[in-house]
């Protein structure tokens, strides 16, 4: 019993054609002739399968560590997203009193205040310099 299909190419034997010269070959030849072209063509075939299976193998790993990457980034923008809401209750809390409000304008004047003196500072610097 046979398990070999038929091959999805035709070799061509030297029956094919050659009959009228008188020029033939034994069937047994030409069996011979097709089982090594199936076994050629079964090689190349394994060869193939044997690639196709480690390429699938390489994507499905490449595909698992970008899920992991992934899941990886949600799970900080989450973090982020709940340190983000805490810090804006504080904010709520703070602008809520009048006395805090005041404080706060306070404060953001005087950083403004420090950062126009120390890039004018600076500029004065860059030009005395150069």
């Amino acid at each position: 019993m046979s398990y070999r299909r038929e091959p999805w190419f035709k070799i061509r034997s030297f029956d094919d054609g050659l009959e009228e010269g008188g020029l033939r070959a034994s069937s047994s030849y030409s069996h011979e002739i097709n089982e090594h072209g199936n076994d050629r063509a079964m090689d190349t075939l394994q060869d193939r399968v044997v690639f196709l299976k480690r390429l699938t193998g390489d994507i499905h790993e490449e595909v698992e560590s970008h899920n992991r990457m992934l899941d990886g980034m949600g799970n900080r923008m989450d973090i982020s997203r709940g340190l983000m809401s805490g810090t804006m209750d504080r904010f709520k809390m703070v602008f809520e009193k009048k006395s805090s409000r005041r404080t706060c304008t306070l404060a953001v004047f005087f950083v403004i205040s420090f950062t126009i003196v120390f890039y004018t500072i600076r500029f004065v610097r860059y030009f005395m310099q150069g």
